[in-house]
Formats: structure tokens, C-alpha cells, sequence
């Protein structure tokens, strides 16, 4: 799909889930997109790292099999860590010839977790410092699901990070929000820079669609 409707549904979903939120940042397992929002929910700034799996949900789940650690755990496993080690780069070849010396070494595999955590975190940071985007901040695609990346960032972005409850689903929820709309005549995708979807939202609750977030989205 073009960034261009990913944008946009990430953009309306969080918008409606939250409209309080003014930055929504989604890793999922091929990129990165952070989206600074007006208050009115429309697109103020937006990037997105796409060009290869560095830093996102594809390179932590390469990395927990190097050491075989479930995906669905690799989050909770490096939260036990017990000491700082440096692993900088992202690239996953280059980042598994970083720990495999500290494996050799008898490093933790917790340890080397949080490490290979953390430039994730630092590269989505930079990424959310140049957007400029304003708090509160939503939290979603399925990297969201991880604990150890969730307290990362929340650690730099604070109080105001808003993990989405279904963070997997926000994109699919905005998408279904705008296609709605278009089909109660509202404007093509390609012209919703200003898209309110809870006006979307209301539209569909007189036509008698029913679109419940959360809910088999």
C-alpha cells in the first residue's frame, strides 16, 4: 500500500480513538511512521522510515530468533536485564555479528535483549524529535505490544505516551473509517488531509453502519 493511505488511516484511527492525541507513531513489522496532528486531527508532518527493516518490528523478531527467544516474549525477556551493553547498529545482519561475541563471552541473553532494544528506541526518537510533534503522543502498530520498547520510549516521551489498546488494528479501524466516508459521499483518500474521522464517525452511526473500535476491526 502507498504511504499515502497508510498515513492516512493510522492518521484517522488514532484521531478517533484518541483526538486527544497530537503525534502518532506506529512501528510495525516493515517501517516507521511518525504523523504530527492538528488538533482538528489533519496531517501537520509527516515521516517514515520504509528503505529496509532497521528499526522495526522485522528486526526485533530476526534478532529474538538469533537468540531463540519467543517474539511474543522478547519484550518481557529484556526487561530482566542486569546490565548495559552497547549494540548500535540496526541493520540486522550487523547487529547479530555485534551479540554474537557477547554470547560467546557468556554475556545474559537479557542483557543483550535490552541492548538490541534500545537503538530501535534511540532511532525512533530522532525520528519523532524531527516531526516536532506535540504530546500526547499514541503508541500503535504491533511493536506496541512490546513491554520493553513501550517503557523505552515512555521513559524519553513521558507521562503522555498512549499506548493504544489494540495498537495492531488502529491502522485497519482509520481505514475503515475513511472508506465509510467515501462511501456516504464524502471525499476521495487522496483529498483527506483535513479528514475528521469522528465526523466520518457520525455519518455512519445515521446511515446505520456500525464500526465498534477494538471489536473485529
Amino acid at each position: 500500500m502507498p504511504a499515502a493511505p497508510r498515513r492516512l488511516g493510522r492518521m484517522s484511527g488514532a484521531h478517533h480513538l484518541y483526538p486527544q492525541a497530537r503525534t502518532v507513531l506506529d512501528i510495525g513489522g516493515q517501517d516507521t511512521k511518525v504523523i504530527a496532528l492538528s488538533a482538528q486531527g489533519a496531517v501537520v508532518k509527516f515521516e517514515m522510515n520504509d528503505r529496509c527493516a532497521a528499526g522495526t518490528g522485522k528486526f526485533l523478531e530476526f534478532t529474538a530468533t538469533s537468540l531463540q527467544v519467543p517474539l511474543d516474549t522478547f519484550g518481557e525477556f529484556a526487561l530482566h536485564a542486569d546490565k548495559q551493553v552497547e549494540i548500535n547498529s540496526m541493520c540486522t545482519v550487523f547487529a547479530e555479528s555485534e551479540a554474537t561475541p557477547l554470547m560467546a563471552r557468556g554475556e545474559k541473553p537479557q542483557n543483550i535483549a535490552m541492548a538490541l532494544h534500545r537503538p530501535v528506541a534511540r532511532r525512533t526518537l530522532a525520528m519523532l524529535c524531527r516531526v516536532g510533534g506535540e504530546s500526547p503522543v499514541v503508541f500503535a502498530g504491533g511493536v506496541a505490544h512490546t513491554p520493553c520498547m513501550c517503557r523505552l520510549l515512555s521513559e524519553s516521551v513521558g507521562s503522555d505516551m498512549i499506548v493504544a489498546q489494540d495498537p495492531d488494528v488502529v491502522g485497519a479501524l482509520g481505514a475503515a473509517l475513511i472508506g465509510a466516508c467515501e462511501g456516504i459521499g464524502g471525499s476521495p483518500a487522496s483529498e483527506l488531509s483535513g479528514f475528521a474521522p469522528k465526523t466520518a464517525f457520525h455519518e455512519l452511526e445515521k446511515s446505520r453502519i456500525s464500526v465498534t473500535p477494538g471489536k473485529d476491526e
